[in-house]
């Protein structure tokens, strides 16, 4: 008898990141890539004078997340991102939560990344070929203040 799969558990297979969706306000946009998805937190190393121990001690410092850098196709009459950037002015800039989702194949997110007070740091517009093929593709990087993840 063939195995048809219906059997298997749902958590047998890692997720796939092909279908994913990033909004912030009433903003919904497809973007092709999204990377820069993480956080670190940079040791802090200490001696004590008095310690017996003839080394330092390692413990949490500070919290420091990346940009995030997202990559989408180029359609007529959209704006938005170059709209965005476009109202920076000499440390005034209006931050706002970005909401990364990773969809099911039923259309349900399965993790969410919440990116706190994100604002455009760089835009990239395509990039022109005379003899080129391909699809028209601008990027843009965010900053942010960190992220947080959950699983849905």
């Amino acid at each position: 008898m063939v195995d048809d799969g219906s059997a298997q558990s749902q958590n047998i297979w890692p997720l796939p990141k092909f279908y994913f969706r990033v909004t912030w306000d009433t903003t919904a946009l497809n973007f092709q890539e999204v990377s820069g998805l993480d956080a670190d937190s940079q040791p802090i190393e200490y001696r004590a004078g008095n310690s017996p121990v003839f080394s330092r001690v390692k413990m949490p410092g500070m919290l420091k997340s990346g940009n995030i850098t997202m990559k989408k196709g180029v359609f007529a009459k959209e704006s938005g991102l170059f709209e965005w950037f476009a109202e920076i002015e000499m440390n005034r800039i209006t931050r706002k939560e970005l909401t990364i989702s990773l969809i099911d194949e039923s259309g349900a997110p399965t993790m969410i990344w919440r990116v706190k007070n994100a604002f455009p740091v760089k835009v990239m517009g395509t990039d022109l070929k005379a003899e080129g093929n391909e699809v028209a593709i601008e990027s843009i990087e965010f900053a942010h203040e960190g992220l947080t993840i959950e699983n849905v």
